[in-house]
């Protein structure tokens, strides 16, 4: 019988390495932030479709309920959202929503323009300096992103691997308001987009919650000892 270790597979110690170094840069990103007296922002991002996920409801024994919905051609909502920490401060959910109609030639997601107009937007909101913490999805690590970040020198980037979701508490944002969604029928994209900012706005109003988040990572705000 081989070792555990030998036995894991290669995508698995692939998470493992992954999420070492993610704690590393979260790390890094408490004690840069603590030098700056800046905020720390976990961004993500995520998506809605009129097709609602799957949820628990209660019903008649043998009788499953079932809603008719269709998501064909019926465009789509994205949602990028900043989950702000500071030690000292409540927490802050700060989000911006993008409503696609499936146009032609329309965009499906999020541009270097728009991550920018958010990051200012924050930057204003919260009177200091930033310390972003996200992934290397491609609209983050471009050309044009780079040139944005070095032009705000209030901004500092940290670069998370994949396989590290379990270390952004803006996970579990996005989970908190897919379960809301469960087995809801909406008619149109601009009813979604409604009842979305409606769901993210309850959770802004509840720092208690956003804690919770935070708490879920294992993650806390003191900076690391060098």
């Amino acid at each position: 019988m081989q070792p555990a270790d030998a036995r894991a597979s290669p995508d698995r110690t692939r998470r493992r390495h992954h999420r070492h170094v993610a704690r590393g840069g979260v790390a890094a990103s408490k004690n840069l932030a603590a030098e700056r007296g800046a905020w720390i922002c976990f961004e993500d991002e995520t998506g809605h479709t009129l097709r609602p996920p799957k949820a628990r409801t209660w019903a008649p024994r043998g009788h499953t309920p079932v809603i008719p919905v269709s998501g064909k051609g019926s465009g789509r909502v994205s949602v990028a959202g900043l989950f702000c920490v500071r030690p000292g401060k409540r927490p802050h959910l700060l989000y911006r929503v993008k409503v696609h109609r499936a146009r032609k030639g329309e965009r499906r997601s999020f541009a270097e323009t728009d991550y920018a107009a958010q990051l200012d937007a924050a930057h204003q909101y919260l009177k200091a300096p930033i310390v972003v913490v996200w992934d290397n999805l491609n609209t983050h690590i471009s050309a044009a992103m780079r040139q944005r970040i070095a032009s705000r020198d209030w901004l500092h980037v940290i670069q998370l691997p994949a396989y590290a979701p379990d270390l952004n508490p803006t996970e579990s944002v996005w989970s908190h308001v897919k379960r809301s969604l469960g087995n809801l029928a909406v008619t149109n994209v601009d009813h979604l987009a409604t009842v979305v900012r409606n769901r993210l706005k309850r959770i802004q109003y509840r720092p208690h919650l956003l804690t919770g988040f935070l708490a879920q990572t294992g993650l806390t705000l003191e900076p690391e000892p060098p």
